[in-house]
């Protein structure tokens, strides 16, 4: 594997720096502070403002714009990591672009963190995995619940018996997203834009980090650990993509259920259950929460902290720490986004299924949230618990 020249801070490009980028740059900036990168070089069609990167530096209580050291900025990707010398680059830019962007830093030796979800079908991040090993980088997929240390300690509690013998997995997740959400891009809400894979649906996209978490804690992670896909997709928007499914992966493990709603009445924190013959436990993976429920002893409730993954990829560049979330550890849930990109459209919901939040300027499905909780708590799917509007599950085999 090819390691940066040079020593700490290691320059990074970032490629896309508004909307979920801002995150990013903000994240880059608290990395910049603590010594480990430096911001390099912005790739965006239209650059930042001095504005735009001073607003970022304000959140850290500073007028100073990333150390009084402006970053480079253009929209010729390649060129900009040539220009800037970057050892890193973040890829934040829209879905079907990511395999190109990657394997356009994998040809210059520069390391990857590349923005869930990987790649709009599983073709695609074959080309982009496969690429980027060939071309001795690293690469870390933008799952940031799976650097939670709650995962590592699920799993020594379920090794060591403390649920009896696992029966299945489930996850829910409810939110709400209003009509400015599916308007914010022209790829947003869209199974395919101009003859090319989107597949942005709640499944793969927004509630995607349901979808990865829920396998991690099956041991399911690679692609060749996943049998049968189960989806119902459907939709109360007026969009191309799902905005409320359920999906059933099965392996030779056992089931692996997630229902998720972007039409929720009350939207709550989405969470990761896992079930077993002598107890269960409930993970909230946005707040690195854990509920521990088990025959002849009270609730306990512990707090996790998380390991950034950004810093986990400096941290493998510099001290050969390991990857917390390397391209083939995704395969699984690749295995999902293709079962999705490969069902027949999702249903739209009729008119009776679902209402008009006006205040909110959202649609939400009527019943919705306690079905979402329904299908992680008994693993079945939408149409096996009773709603009217779910089609017949479709059914793949990966």
């Amino acid at each position: 594997m090819n390691t940066p020249g040079g020593e700490l801070p290691l320059p990074v490009v970032l490629a896309g720096a508004r909307g979920h980028g801002r995150w990013h740059l903000r994240n880059i900036r608290r990395l910049q502070d603590k010594g480990l990168v430096r911001l390099a070089g912005i790739c965006e069609p239209n650059p930042l403002t001095t504005a735009e990167l001073a607003e970022v530096s304000e959140d850290f209580g500073s007028c100073q714009d990333f150390g009084g050291r402006p970053p480079e900025q253009s929209a010729d990707f390649g060129a900009l990591l040539d220009s800037t010398g970057a050892a890193i680059a973040v890829i934040c830019t829209p879905i079907p672009t990511h395999t190109d962007l990657a394997l356009v830093a994998a040809a210059r030796g520069v390391h990857l963190l590349l923005e869930k979800p990987p790649a709009p079908s599983y073709t695609e991040f074959r080309r982009m995995a496969d690429g980027v090993a060939a071309a001795g980088v690293a690469c870390q997929i933008g799952f940031q619940s799976l650097g939670s240390h709650a995962l590592p300690a699920i799993r020594e509690m379920i090794a060591s018996g403390v649920l009896g013998t696992v029966t299945g997995i489930g996850a829910a997740g409810a939110w709400a997203r209003d009509e400015a959400y599916y308007r914010r891009a022209a790829w947003a809400g869209k199974r395919r834009l101009n003859g090319v894979d989107v597949i942005d649906g709640a499944l793969t996209n927004p509630l995607a980090h349901a979808v990865v978490t829920a396998l991690a804690l099956h041991g399911a992670t690679r692609a060749e650990d996943v049998g049968t896909i189960e989806t119902e997709l459907l939709r109360a928007n007026d969009i191309e993509s799902d905005d409320t499914s359920c999906v059933r992966v099965t392996t030779p493990r056992g089931r692996v259920v997630v229902a998720v709603t972007l039409c929720a009445e009350r939207p709550g924190e989405p969470y990761v259950l896992v079930h077993g013959s002598g107890g269960r436990i409930t993970f909230w993976y946005k707040l690195d929460r854990v509920l521990v429920q088990r025959s002849g002893h009270g609730p306990e409730e512990i707090e996790f902290g998380r390991t950034d993954l950004l810093e986990n990829l400096v941290a493998h560049l510099t001290d050969g720490d390991e990857l917390l979330v390397a391209p083939e550890s995704t395969g699984a849930f690749m295995k999902v986004v293709e079962a999705v990109r490969r069902a027949p459209d999702p249903v739209a919901l009729p008119a009776d299924a679902w209402e008009t939040v006006p205040a909110e300027n959202r649609r939400s499905v009527r019943g919705i949230d306690g079905l979402v909780a329904a299908a992680a708590d008994t693993l079945a799917l939408y149409s096996e618990l009773g709603a009217s509007w779910a089609p017949p599950n479709e059914v793949s085999t990966g």
